[in-house]
């Protein structure tokens, strides 16, 4: 499978769809931040098209591929996550 980076904003919402549940239920995943995750998943179409199903015309959503090499801050555990999945 490949990993991608779904990334999104949620703009002016009064009731938050429950999206970070969606991914935690649908794939593998490590979260990078409050709104941008890593997925593996069988296409970006695959992701975008699960949680687009959430959004409304106010949001935004981006699904791109994610490939070695990259370069990052955070958790040892992302970083392991990362350089596992990634090819």
């Amino acid at each position: 499978m490949a990993v991608f980076l779904a990334t999104y904003d949620l703009n002016r919402e009064t009731a938050r769809p429950p999206i970070t549940q969606l991914i935690r239920d649908t794939w593998n995943f490590a979260k990078l931040s409050e709104s941008s995750y890593a997925i593996e998943a069988a296409s970006a179409k695959e992701v975008y098209d699960t949680l687009g199903s959430l959004l409304d015309e106010n949001d935004e959503l981006f699904v791109i591929s994610l490939k070695n090499p990259y370069i990052g801050f955070g958790p040892k555990i992302i970083h392991d996550w990362l350089k596992l999945k990634l090819a």
